[in-house]
């Protein structure tokens, strides 16, 4: 059948946004190009009328740049063109592609959704209720058990008389005890003012006519 009546051929593709901004890109950068080639030229022929008298040679030189002029301004305006070109095709792919991935997050919600209500089938709130009450009746028995363990037994029985007399007698015994470390401190022997060998603060005396120290040793003259 194919070789009566031919093979269907296939299809081309669709133009894709993307693959349309990279040429339009490509000929503006093409063009950018040609543009600072006619500015060199430009810049030449500046140069050498800059060097020229007025006169045929130098009217030929500036019609010259004035038809390189005018290919810059055209390859200008085309220049402008393709960057609008390419800024609303852009726009438009931002604009697809910010679609696309919120068409994707709704549908992942929408699956989330329905993973948790086939999840929450599963859970019985009566049961964890159940659970909970069990858990608070079993904490109610330890704590039973632990007082009923932690019980004393033959305790003395003490009234507010007893406590405050108690009381009473740990001061008096506390301010005993302190009196009689001032007793022992003020029994301590004295410190002498100056140590062995180094002159005293005291003034000298004297015994039987001859000058003694405090110690009532006799002084050796100096």
């Amino acid at each position: 059948m194919n070789r009566i009546f031919g093979s269907s051929k296939p299809k081309a593709p669709p133009p894709n946004l993307t693959d349309c901004i990279s040429n339009v890109d490509s000929r503006g950068e093409s063009v950018e190009k040609k543009i600072q080639m006619l500015d060199r030229d430009l810049l030449k022929y500046k140069e050498q009328m800059k060097k020229m008298r007025e006169g045929p040679s130098k009217n030929m030189v500036k019609q010259k740049a004035m038809r390189v002029l005018k290919q810059k301004k055209m390859y200008e305006n085309q220049l402008e063109n393709l960057r609008n070109q390419s800024f609303n095709m852009e726009q438009a792919n931002f604009a697809t592609q910010t679609l696309k991935d919120t068409k994707t997050t709704v549908d992942a919600m929408k699956l989330g959704v329905q993973q948790m209500k086939k999840e929450y089938k599963k859970i019985n709130i009566d049961q964890i209720e159940d659970l909970q009450d069990d858990m608070e009746d079993m904490l109610e028995q330890a704590n039973e058990v632990q007082e009923a363990l932690g019980r004393q037994y033959g305790m003395p029985e003490i009234d507010d008389a007893d406590l405050d007399a108690e009381l009473d007698a740990l001061g008096d015994e506390m301010f005993m005890d302190d009196a009689a470390y001032l007793d022992d401190a003020s029994k301590a022997p004295s410190v002498p003012g100056s140590l062995p060998g180094e002159p005293s603060s005291t003034k000298s005396r004297t015994k039987d006519g001859i000058k003694v120290d405090e110690f009532g040793l006799p002084e050796l003259p100096s």
